[in-house]
């Protein structure tokens, strides 16, 4: 899963969206952050995201927190630093967030998912130029018009329906 950004186009070749993605906060179960219900209130708190990311951007663009956000160079540490409590909350994209809260740091939680404002979508990416990437384009706008990717989606994507939304 890769998003799609201006820059990384400069880059590579991106197909057609193949699923518009929502950020995400995860956070511990039992913090002062996890009674947080919306964007403000995310604000007094210490936040965490992968260096070079949309949701790194995201964090600084739309939330603005008080405090300065912890940057690190691999999702990894992130995650770690979120399992140390070195951060309040980590900022990920959400279905990294359903990944991280499943696999990666017991007794957490996702706080919520951010409203669709961004356009933020994943694609598939290939290598600048390559002809391959109409043939994706033209094999996603079939799925799409057949209603064969929506399903796709509902089947293997639909846990994201019981993050609230933060405003």
């Amino acid at each position: 899963q890769i998003s799609y950004t201006p820059a990384r186009a400069q880059q590579v070749s991106f197909s057609d969206s193949y699923y518009d993605v929502n950020q995400s906060v995860v956070v511990n179960k039992g913090t002062p952050i996890a009674k947080v219900t919306s964007i403000d209130g995310l604000k007094p708190y210490s936040l965490g995201a992968q260096l070079g990311t949309t949701s790194y951007q995201f964090i600084k663009d739309t939330i603005q927190p008080s405090k300065q956000p912890s940057v690190f160079p691999s999702n990894a540490g992130a995650v770690q630093a979120l399992k140390n409590k070195q951060i309040d909350g980590l900022v990920v994209d959400l279905p990294t967030a359903f990944y991280v809260t499943a696999a990666q740091v017991p007794n957490s939680k996702i706080l919520g998912q951010f409203p669709s404002t961004t356009g933020e979508h994943f694609g598939m990416v290939f290598a600048k130029g390559n002809p391959l990437t109409a043939c994706v384009n033209r094999a996603l706008s079939s799925l799409r018009k057949s209603g064969q990717l929506k399903r796709i989606q509902q089947t293997w994507l639909a846990k994201a329906a019981g993050a609230p939304v933060l405003r």
